[in-house]
């Protein structure tokens, strides 16, 4: 099946926008476990279910401008950010409507396996903004992050998807780690 990727990508390139429906097909088992564990991390009571987290992602892919991707690797990380936006998106929504009430958004997820294994519980939005700002700073370290956290990625199919050594890769995972770590624990300790 695999060997299919490299011609579906070729035909996106070429402006095939059928081509995104036959990937995302092709990837659909994939997608569905990304997003499964994605929504494992949240709360119990999350109403977003993993394939309509699968399919928003698929719906939000079509309405962007053609994107270049590279290789799966690339597809999937891609597909890892545009869950991340979803996600937030959908907390956002339910903090704006909870805020009506006067309710105060607590939606957490767990790190747990990702190299945060010391926070447990994070707030989505802080954990959000704390990418916006490491994206501000380095951009490539962010989307390492979210290739681990939203997409599941190894350090080696990261490596792979962006053409550097896995020690690379390792490294910057480590330095991207303690960036967000300092960052989450200074917001930790400002809200209290």
């Amino acid at each position: 099946m695999d060997r299919n990727i490299p011609e579906l990508l070729e035909r996106l390139r070429a402006g095939d926008q059928a081509a995104l429906g036959a990937l995302v097909d092709l990837l659909y088992d994939e997608l569905r476990r990304i997003a499964a564990g994605k929504l494992r991390a949240e709360r119990s009571e999350h109403t977003l279910q993993t394939t309509a987290l699968v399919h928003e992602v698929y719906l939000k892919l079509v309405g962007e401008p053609l994107i270049q991707f590279a290789d799966r690797g690339h597809f999937l990380a891609v597909a890892a950010r545009v869950m991340r936006q979803v996600l937030v998106d959908y907390s956002r929504a339910r903090s704006s409507k909870k805020r009506g009430g006067g309710a105060v958004d607590h939606t957490a997820i767990e790190l747990i396996g990702t190299g945060f294994d010391d926070f447990g519980r994070v707030k989505l939005l802080d954990l959000d903004r704390a990418l916006d700002d490491l994206a501000g700073e380095d951009a490539g370290l962010a989307n390492l992050i979210e290739m681990r956290y939203f997409a599941g990625m190894t350090a080696e199919e990261s490596a792979e998807a962006l053409g550097k050594s896995v020690h690379v890769v390792r490294h910057d995972l480590r330095l991207a780690q303690a960036w967000l770590r300092r960052k989450m624990a200074a917001r930790d300790l400002a809200s209290d």
